[in-house]
């Protein structure tokens, strides 16, 4: 079941949709400059962020946070980090540890563009072992993060005494550099943030104690990336941590919802028609799995300006509402949306639609939603 509220300055419309096919995706590039200031406002200072990527995927988006001063952004894929060093980013982490033919294309990554810091990060001694011999035969000196898993358990290591065997690996490999700790905790998901910030504390303990470990023992100051949009808030408390949430600069309509707290503003929003009305009280959209990310339960899209509708069927390019209101609705008529989860929705696009002033004016390229550009 969905209840939609609309909203009462109806920000999302758009005076020229007939000339908008759908489905398409809207973005609003105030709505994205005003996350950002939050995410900054938050964090502290713009040396305190270090935004994910993997939510938009999109060069304009970049060049917005750039614009903030955001100097430092974390990838999860090899095209992710290709296209944001291609917009004159000078430090990328790419947070997914590279193995088999990755770990080629990250060393391409680094000769392409030899005036960007390029760091990954690492879990495993053969890995450790590879980037080293990689470094050396490549002569490029390759700053590492080791992973650490402090509870969400899909990758990283745990901050124990494995963990300080690894850190000391990194440090004694030729070719290698040790840049800090990544620390992420996508399990903590509380929607209460007393609760949430609870449990990030007590999981962030270990990791606290490997880091004096580290500071005691080590000349330089060891950096820390933790956390996620999820925990965003609570590890910008945190001393001398970067805080790489992502979700935050678009939103959705499931974060909206699990995290009120947060209060960043919906900066995406789907654009369906009515393609047939197949029956009493029966409406369907030209909103498939293709178009929404469909890994959710329903309902996986807030519609505005519907009252009491039942999303009852949804497949490749069709999703079908029940809804009361259906006499009172027109075959190729406009619906707006907010999806439940919208990185893997920016991920069925190749461009979305930007509006400013309430009218589409342009198209943004999602750009990394390719799995390579030229690497």
């Amino acid at each position: 079941m969905g209840k939609s509220a609309l909203p009462e300055d109806l920000w999302y419309l758009i005076d020229n949709a007939a000339e908008v096919p759908s489905p398409a995706l809207l973005v609003y590039p105030d709505r994205i400059e005003s996350n950002i200031r939050r995410m900054v406002k938050i964090a502290g200072s713009v040396d305190s962020l270090r935004p994910h990527v993997k939510t938009h995927k999109m060069p304009g988006i970049i060049r917005l946070q750039m614009k903030a001063g955001i100097s430092k952004f974390k990838c999860a894929t090899v095209s992710e980090t290709e296209m944001v060093a291609s917009c004159g980013v000078r430090d990328i982490l790419l947070a997914m540890q590279p193995v088999g033919p990755n770990l080629g294309r990250f060393f391409q990554l680094k000769e392409k563009f030899p005036g960007t810091r390029i760091s990954c990060i690492a879990d495993s001694e053969e890995v450790i072992l590879q980037l080293s011999d990689m470094a050396v035969k490549t002569a490029l000196e390759t700053y590492v993060w080791l992973d650490i898993n402090n509870g969400d358990n899909r990758t990283g290591i745990q901050p124990g005494e494995n963990a300080g065997g690894l850190l000391k690996k990194i440090i004694d490999m030729p070719g290698l550099k040790l840049e800090g700790l990544h620390v992420y905790d996508g399990h903590i998901r509380e929607s209460d943030i007393s609760q949430r910030q609870k449990i990030c504390d007590e999981s962030f303990v270990p990791v606290i104690s490997l880091i004096d470990k580290l500071n005691n023992s080590h000349a330089d100051q060891v950096k820390v990336v933790a956390g996620g949009s999820t925990t965003f808030s609570v590890h910008a408390l945190r001393q001398g941590v970067e805080c790489s949430p992502g979700t935050t600069v678009l939103w959705d309509y499931g974060y909206g919802r699990l995290f009120p707290d947060m209060d960043f503003l919906h900066a995406a929003v789907l654009f369906t028609r009515i393609v047939s009305k197949p029956a009493k009280d029966l409406v369907c959209l030209d909103l498939g799995h293709k178009a929404v990310a469909s890994e959710m339960p329903q309902p996986r899209i807030l519609l505005f300006g519907l009252e009491n509708y039942t999303i009852i069927s949804h497949s490749e390019e069709h999703m079908v509402i029940r809804t009361t209101e259906a006499d009172n609705l027109k075959i190729g008529e406009p619906l707006y949306g907010i999806p439940w989860h919208i990185c893997p929705t920016v991920d069925r696009y190749d461009s979305v639609s930007v509006v400013n002033d309430r009218k589409v004016t342009e198209q943004w390229n999602v750009t990394a939603r390719k799995r390579k550009i030229t690497i």
